[in-house]
């Protein structure tokens, strides 16, 4: 197994120098400090490929590389779990869907900040978090209890049709409805709604 952690400054170089055994493909992610960490055995849901190497193994055709699910360090799921579970309860959402989508948007680090200026656990966009009253959009706490609820909005939005809740969280309702009620033409949408439904089979299963 393959595992290093090195600045962003020195990623290029690495891609392009650091001999890796043969046949393994690399994957790597950038964490909240900056630092980019590779392997070949990716087991944190952050991880990216960014290298195939030549003659390796093609993964399954039935789960595109971009949709294959490496569930999150068991320590940081139990950490967020109380938080979830009640948010879930009392907002009548199915809590391995809100794992799943947690596990997708941030792979469960409270300070996830994206290129879009999505925030938090549940990486809310700030007019989303401001619609639910949110005042702290970094606290974990008001940051889930907001994700849970838009969650549930959209779910009822869409008669429980848990794959167009799930394409809306990510482009949007207003995306959704325009394309019919279909998931929209967008290549991130297409890729993270089977992301999120491949965790949230994951997590049904760890709660059977």
């Amino acid at each position: 197994m393959i595992r290093t952690a090195l600045s962003a400054g020195l990623t290029a170089a690495v891609l392009a120098s650091v001999a890796m055994p043969a046949l393994a493909d690399i994957y790597s992610f950038r964490d909240e400090r900056g630092v980019v960490h590779f392997s070949n055995t990716p087991d944190d849901a952050r991880y990216k490929l960014v290298r195939r190497e030549a003659g390796s193994a093609p993964m399954p055709s039935a789960t595109p590389v971009s949709t294959r699910v490496y569930m999150p360090a068991e320590e940081s799921i139990r950490r967020f779990a109380p938080i979830i579970d009640l948010a879930s309860r009392t907002h009548g959402v199915d809590a391995a869907l809100v794992h799943a989508v947690i596990s997708t948007e941030s792979g469960y680090n409270p300070g996830a900040i994206s290129k879009a200026g999505a925030r938090g656990l549940m990486q809310l966009m700030p007019d989303t978090a401001k619609r639910y009253g949110v005042r702290n959009i970094m606290d974990p706490v008001e940051n889930i209890y907001a994700g849970v609820r838009y969650l549930r909005d959209l779910l009822l939005m869409f008669h429980g049709n848990i794959e167009l809740a799930v394409a809306a969280y990510n482009a949007g309702e207003n995306a959704v409805i325009r394309n019919g009620n279909k998931i929209p033409p967008y290549a991130e949408t297409i890729q993270y709604v089977p992301k999120v439904l491949g965790f949230y089979r994951r997590f049904q299963t760890r709660a059977g």
